[in-house]
């Protein structure tokens, strides 16, 4: 039994070590080559994450030449900590992350998202600390698609207690929190239909919702 009981545990860890250095697909070097060529500067404000940051055009949503993307579509948060050196290089004005639902979806856990963000977060404080943090929560999910199924199931829940980690950390760091879960989700706890066609993207009238309550704060 013994035996058995330790070869579960070989095949959980190297499954979680395949995980964190899983290759990134081609176009994320695609996006990632890009954003090496195209500069950061102190009056940037940068939106950082994936598919959902990176489907959006966030300078035209607010009509602000300094509002760049540099969302990578199926991002996780360990691959964003590897090209965060552009970013903070540039000592950007302000930055605003949505990053969790892939490592969720990959088989990590809440308390792993969110220990990959404290890492960001020190980062930023450490080398460009005039930087304006907003960290944003992971959004909820519609499983009524039946598409994305790695992101259903017992998601549901990681991705409320993500969230509650993450604004527990955001707190004890002195960094603001930006709960647009709440906007987002219908009262099965789902992502409401009126805001996406596939479960998991949002159509434009979702990133309207996100855009009015993170207006204050881009402004």
């Amino acid at each position: 039994m013994k035996k058995i009981i330790l070869s579960f545990v070989a095949i959980f860890v190297m499954v979680n070590i395949y995980a964190q250095t899983a290759t990134p697909s081609e176009y994320h070097y695609q996006k990632l080559s890009l954003f090496e060529v195209l500069p950061v500067t102190s009056s940037d404000i940068i939106f950082i994450g994936n598919s959902i940051t990176d489907g959006c055009e966030w300078s035209e949503l607010f009509s602000n030449i300094n509002v760049k993307n540099r969302g990578i579509s199926a991002d996780r948060t360990y691959w964003i900590l590897e090209r965060l050196d552009q970013i903070i290089n540039g000592k950007p004005r302000k930055l605003f992350v949505q990053a969790g639902t892939n490592d969720l979806g990959a088989g990590h856990s809440p308390q792993s998202v969110t220990d990959n963000i404290a890492k960001l977060i020190d980062r930023f404080q450490a080398e460009s600390p005039e930087t304006e943090l907003y960290i944003q929560s992971i959004f909820p999910v519609n499983n009524g698609f039946e598409k994305f199924a790695k992101h259903h199931g017992s998601k549901d829940k990681e991705i409320i207690e993500a969230n509650e980690l993450l604004k527990q950390l955001c707190a004890l760091k002195g960094v603001t929190f930006v709960d647009v879960y709440s906007k987002l989700v219908d009262e099965n706890g789902k992502l409401n239909r009126e805001y996406t066609n596939d479960g998991l993207h949002l159509m434009g009238t979702g990133y309207l919702v996100w855009k009015k309550l993170i207006e204050e704060y881009v402004n």
